[in-house]
């Protein structure tokens, strides 16, 4: 038996489902009248005025603990709500990594004063936070990390650089990964995680443009920063246990599903169309939800597992790594449609929006494999849960 063994079919409960409709009812005003190619950015969207909306709604760490500021709520209750803001194209960048992840990782293995300082914020929207773990040379090889958090009379120094920083240079703090004591050779051995205010002396944050023209990667250079003493997050030397745990965060949700829903909603408002509709459109939509809506009841058995205060690491890297796979085929299948209608004269008749949202999509859709874990990471992983390594 492995553990893949345990993925079984789970469902929302009444309870957080009927969330669902008072969400749509905020999303379908919030978003009226916003292009695809805008809807298409959601969480890369950075609107603070929007993540400060939804925290006073009660919408952000949700699943925190009233005594920080949270309602409480099952892991399933954020799940109705990451997949309609996804669904709608929401601008959740902002507070995207502060709920996903920072916080559930201080609610672990925070010290009780970290909580009380950090979590508030979260849950009004007001923190953003940015994930500090890839560096040049090695990628998503983690425990071959450089960055160095020496201790001193005052706290931490932390020296070094990290990169693909997700919108670093919006962030308030960073959760880093970094090597507080022997080499990388030691691998796993010596890594912890600190939290790094990012307004620092000595803290350097450089956006990096893509091949879209955005602007979301950034790389961060750390030149003898003082850290506090609390900046330590859970035990040194206890890293490597803490960033799996939240990389099953990362990996697990349906953010993994729908990064090119956008361009697919745009492609069947065109099918449904008298000119945009053939028969080979409607067999490709059916191909696509035909693997949508396993992947979706994979990402809500893992939720389950959440629930359960489990850590799915191998799942939520199978889910990622199947999820990724259809989320680069939407733009690969649906320009192959459209380019295939040229023949026929029906292509002058495409939306121009849904050409323009195709083309951000495929600008970017290489990033999703690299992102979150590479597809060689994320397989290793599997085989090891399958038994096969």
């Amino acid at each position: 038996m492995s553990q893949l063994d345990s993925l079984n079919p789970s469902a929302i409960p009444a309870q957080d489902e009927a969330l669902r409709q008072e969400v749509r009812a905020f999303l379908t005003e919030a978003m009226r009248g916003v292009p695809g190619h805008v809807r298409a950015r959601s969480w890369m969207g950075y609107d603070p005025a929007f993540s400060r909306e939804l925290g006073r709604r009660g919408w952000l760490g949700i699943t925190f603990p009233p005594a920080y500021g949270g309602a409480g709520r099952s892991a399933f209750a954020r799940y109705v709500l990451v997949e309609e803001f996804l669904n709608f194209g929401a601008p959740v960048g902002s507070h995207w990594i502060a709920d996903r992840q920072s916080g559930p990782l201080l609610l672990k293995y925070g010290t009780e004063a970290q909580r009380q300082r950090y979590l508030p914020s979260i849950c009004r929207g007001e923190a953003f936070y940015c994930i500090g773990m890839s560096e040049p040379g090695a990628g998503s090889d983690l425990a071959s990390v450089r960055t160095r958090a020496v201790p001193n009379e005052s706290g931490w120094l932390l020296n070094g650089q990290k990169i693909w920083t997700t919108n670093a240079h919006n962030c308030h703090f960073m959760i880093a990964l970094v090597r507080t004591s022997g080499e990388p050779i030691d691998r796993h051995k010596g890594l912890s995680q600190v939290i790094v205010d990012l307004s620092l002396p000595g803290v350097t944050v450089r956006p990096i443009t893509d091949q879209s023209g955005d602007s979301h990667f950034c790389e961060v250079f750390f030149e003898n920063v003082q850290l506090g003493p609390d900046a330590l997050v859970g035990d040194e030397g206890g890293g490597w246990e803490q960033v799996t745990a939240e990389l099953a965060f990362e990996r697990s949700g349906p953010e993994r599903l729908y990064s090119s829903i956008a361009l697919f909603d745009e492609w069947l408002a065109y099918v449904r169309t008298p000119q945009g509709r053939t028969p080979q459109a409607q067999r490709l939509a059916g191909k696509i939800l035909s693997q949508l809506a396993p992947l979706r009841a994979m990402s809500v058995a893992i939720t389950e597992k959440l629930t359960r205060g489990e850590s799915p690491v191998v799942e939520a890297a199978l889910v990622k790594d199947l999820g990724t796979g259809v989320e680069q085929l939407i733009p690969a299948a649906i320009a192959d449609d459209l380019f295939s209608r040229l023949d026929t004269g029906v292509c002058a008749d495409v939306p121009a929006e849904l050409l323009n949202t195709l083309n951000y999509i495929t600008q970017v859709a290489p990033s999703y494999s690299l992102r979150g874990g590479t597809r060689d990471i994320l397989r290793g992983m599997i085989a090891r849960g399958l038994g096969l390594r």
